[in-house]
């Protein structure tokens, strides 16, 4: 049983071998076409997904939305550990607001 295991075993990796030795002339030609379809697609596509999201951000409001005091949304079974209680940790008054409203209309 091992015996037929070894042969089929040497007949695969020299069969392995036959195949890579012929395909290194095409080794060369597939390396060369995806250098050029880097630069011709790649290249390009990123430039204008690149383009594009500039372009959005500067059609972009920076107006924040309007505070609509869902019932299901910040939900705060017990204080914070750090603070005042009300702020996570990474808050941004600017992107989070607390479960009353934003901070700066709370402050007005």
């Amino acid at each position: 049983m091992a015996a037929v295991c070894a042969r089929i075993l040497r007949r695969s990796f020299s069969s392995a071998r036959q195949l890579s030795a012929a395909a290194s002339g095409e080794e060369h030609q597939g390396a060369r076409m995806w250098k050029i379809l880097s630069f011709v697609v790649a290249i390009p596509g990123v430039s204008v997904c690149m383009l594009n999201c500039y372009l959005k951000a500067q059609q972009h409001s920076h107006e924040r939305p309007e505070f609509v005091p869902y019932d299901h949304l910040r939900i705060r079974n017990k204080p914070f550990p750090w603070g005042d209680g009300k702020h996570s940790f990474f808050h941004n008054p600017h992107a989070n607001p607390l479960p009353t409203g934003w901070e700066d209309a709370e402050e007005h």
